[in-house]
């Protein structure tokens, strides 16, 4: 059990200092350009459209490099809120809670509702709802992925 709470800390301290960063100090995009230089899936990507901040995301309107850099931060959120979600699924379940699953979905919901309320309050980001719902979102699939995959594997 005290390897989850550490797993807990560390992913709160990583959540933290991320919010606390710029934009620019996150960016990826001089990466990005770099090692996507042919621009890969770019017909397949040009697909795509997204409305984030009542504005449209597209490769069309941001341009490539900038649409990649977009999936791969909010694929970031996804993924990220998902594995703290886990985390504290597990870390509520080892502790014999009650609804471990409902814990640790609100336990997500807290924790991004104060990230996105710090990045608000954060030079050059901005903090959305839209994030919010991603990142629970993320929690929600991870969790349910990881109950589908131990009733698999326990067999």
């Amino acid at each position: 059990m005290k390897k989850y709470v550490v797993l807990g800390v560390i992913a709160l301290v990583v959540v933290y200092i991320a919010s606390n960063m710029s934009y620019a100090q996150q960016s990826i995009v001089p990466l990005l350009q770099t090692v996507l230089v042919n621009e890969p899936f770019k017909e397949e990507l040009s697909a795509l459209e997204f409305t984030y901040w009542d504005r449209t995301v597209s490769i069309e309107t941001t341009g490539y490099i900038h649409f990649v850099e977009f999936l791969i931060r909010k694929c970031t959120h996804f993924l990220g809120y998902g594995t703290i979600g886990v985390i504290f699924y597990v870390l509520y379940r080892k502790l014999k809670w009650s609804l471990p699953v409902l814990w640790a979905i609100a336990s997500v919901f807290l924790i991004a509702v104060l990230d996105e309320y710090n990045q608000f309050h954060t030079s050059g980001r901005t903090g959305t709802f839209q994030d919010v719902k991603l990142d629970v979102a993320g929690a929600i699939f991870m969790i349910f992925l990881v109950k589908i995959l131990l009733k698999v594997f326990r067999r």
